[in-house]
């Protein structure tokens, strides 16, 4: 007890150092251990670092997203349906790997419809080699089309195990530039 004592009262620069690095340890424990709860994900925030879904969410935003494995996606094309909403269009945002691949930049667009395997990916387009979304960018000037009719998924619809997890509840805004920032520098 007493060695306690003295590390917690201890003036010395090192000793100081030290307790401060524990203090932040433990803060970052006790927050990742929250998010695992609480949304599934050990590091359930993400910065937005393209316009693509702008208006909705900006270059910069920091948003939330709960695990794929706690909640179900509501396409636009169901959300229209009964209403629902998130991000200011209907259906839900979801956060998924190019091609299903780890070692590439997540990618954050709207669940627009879900195709079976053989069904029409969009009118007059291909059957879908396998089922799964339909996505999309909120942005009309830079994201006219489907991921899937361009080079950010072509002809692959985004199956469910590519599938990070929703974004939910509202963006953080300029939060984000933290971490985008060095990232376009270093051209990570």
């Amino acid at each position: 007890m007493g060695k306690i004592r003295k590390f917690s009262e201890s003036n010395n620069f090192w000793i100081e150092l030290l307790r401060d690095f524990l203090s932040v340890a433990t803060a970052g424990v006790i927050l990742a251990s929250l998010s695992q709860i609480a949304f599934g994900l050990w590091m359930p925030m993400v910065a937005v670092e393209s316009g693509s879904m702008f208006p909705h969410i900006h270059i910069g935003d920091i948003i939330f997203d709960q695990s794929i494995n706690r909640t179900e996606i509501t396409t636009h094309e169901m959300g229209k349906q009964n209403g629902y909403t998130s991000f200011g269009d209907y259906g839900d945002v979801i956060l998924y790997k190019r091609y299903g691949r780890d070692n590439t930049t997540s990618i954050t667009h709207r669940a627009m419809y879900y195709v079976e395997e053989g069904e029409r990916m969009w009118d007059g387009g291909p059957p879908a080699p396998y089922a799964g979304y339909i996505t999309k960018g909120d942005n009309i000037i830079t994201n006219p089309y489907y991921d899937q009719e361009g080079d950010i998924s072509y002809l692959q619809p985004v199956k469910k195990d590519w599938i990070i997890g929703v974004a939910r509840f509202y963006r953080v805004p300029i939060l984000g530039y933290i971490s985008v920032i060095p990232r376009k520098i270093l051209g990570i």
